[in-house]
């Protein structure tokens, strides 16, 4: 049984060390030229999680506009029959019926 040093233990120490340059490697990757590996490896630790976390930020909420742009452009040409309340939209249901009138599969 080692010793641990504030809870790092032989076990624990390879995957910290992994977290460790992967989050290096995606800030220096991610950030477009905006950092190189030595700058970052000496940032101290709270500038290096701040800026991660910014960059993580920004690469989520573009996700997130892209998929609602893929959404709104599934959407666009399609009209509601219900309204968001609930309710039935009677103008765009009796425009949409239209073709159907008079044209039932049952006698």
């Amino acid at each position: 049984m080692g010793s641990t040093f504030f809870g790092l233990t032989s076990n624990t120490a390879p995957l910290i060390r992994k977290q460790l340059f992967k989050t290096i490697h995606d800030i220096v990757f991610h950030g477009k030229g905006g950092f190189d590996y030595q700058t970052v490896y000496n940032m101290p630790i709270w500038l290096r999680r701040f800026t991660f976390q910014q960059i993580q930020d920004h690469f989520d909420d573009t996700k997130k506009e892209q998929e609602e742009a893929i959404e709104r452009r599934k959407n666009a040409g399609k009209k509601s029959l219900v309204n968001k309340d609930g309710k039935v939209n009677t103008p765009a249901f009796s425009e949409a019926s239209k073709p159907y009138k008079g044209k039932t599969s049952y006698k």
